[in-house]
């Protein structure tokens, strides 16, 4: 039990529990609702919980600048566990999705995920994170470099002991459509792929150099 980590959805509101269709028995919760799960997983002995947000479409925008925004979604709810539950870990989810128009992990010029831009935009998530008390930053956008840069952002911004795991071999897949939908960037794709950036399936010897790509840069954990 002690391996294991419980993904957590979150959407605004009060005393709401929506579930997801693509998830039978899982459920998006308002803050309000967030604790008694977070409670229930760590009386189990789970130590940690991964908070995904599910943005309300109104905050979403072609620079996701919602992802900065240390009063959004994801922020608050970390604040809300760590002030009501204690003894578990929180690990936040670094990349653009649940707060892009167009459901992209990163910035788009001209039809195109730019990295470089890409990377300062995640910089900036990784620290309002860090402020509001995650203890693991989760980086899942697979943009280049982006571990090294997260890393130094957070160790110059006095957050050394938060912890990287990184998304380090992430594959173009159909089988990311239900958390899509639990966090409700599948419609926002319109049709699109994540190709130019995740990885393809049947290439194990690239993911084994992003794996070890991503230790050099600093990651503490990788998947």
């Amino acid at each position: 039990v002690s391996d294991l980590i419980w993904p957590v959805f979150v959407i605004e509101g009060e005393n709401t529990r929506e579930p997801i269709a693509s998830m039978p028995g899982v459920f998006r919760l308002t803050l309000d609702l967030l604790p008694m799960a977070v409670g229930e997983a760590s009386d189990l002995g789970i130590s940690a919980v991964a908070v995904f947000p599910a943005t309300d479409s109104s905050k979403k925008t072609p620079d996701a600048a919602e992802a900065v925004n240390p009063d959004n979604l994801a922020c608050s709810a970390v604040r809300k566990i760590k002030e009501k539950v204690s003894g578990i870990g929180v690990i936040c989810d670094v990349a653009l999705d649940p707060y892009s128009s167009h459901g992209q992990d990163g910035l788009v010029r001209d039809g195109y995920v730019v990295n470089d831009e890409t990377v300062d935009v995640l910089c900036e998530q990784a620290i309002v994170q860090a402020q509001a008390g995650c203890d693991v930053i989760a980086p899942s956008d697979m943009m280049d470099g982006r571990i090294g840069a997260i890393r130094t952002a957070l160790d110059k911004a006095g957050f050394e002991r938060v912890q990287i795991m990184s998304y380090a071999a992430k594959y173009a897949s159909a089988f990311y459509g239900p958390f899509r939908d639990a966090v409700g960037s599948a419609g926002n794709l319109g049709g699109a792929g994540k190709e130019s950036y995740q990885m393809d399936p049947g290439n194990s010897d690239e993911a084994l150099h992003e794996v070890a790509l991503d230790l050099a840069e600093g990651a503490d954990m990788v998947m």
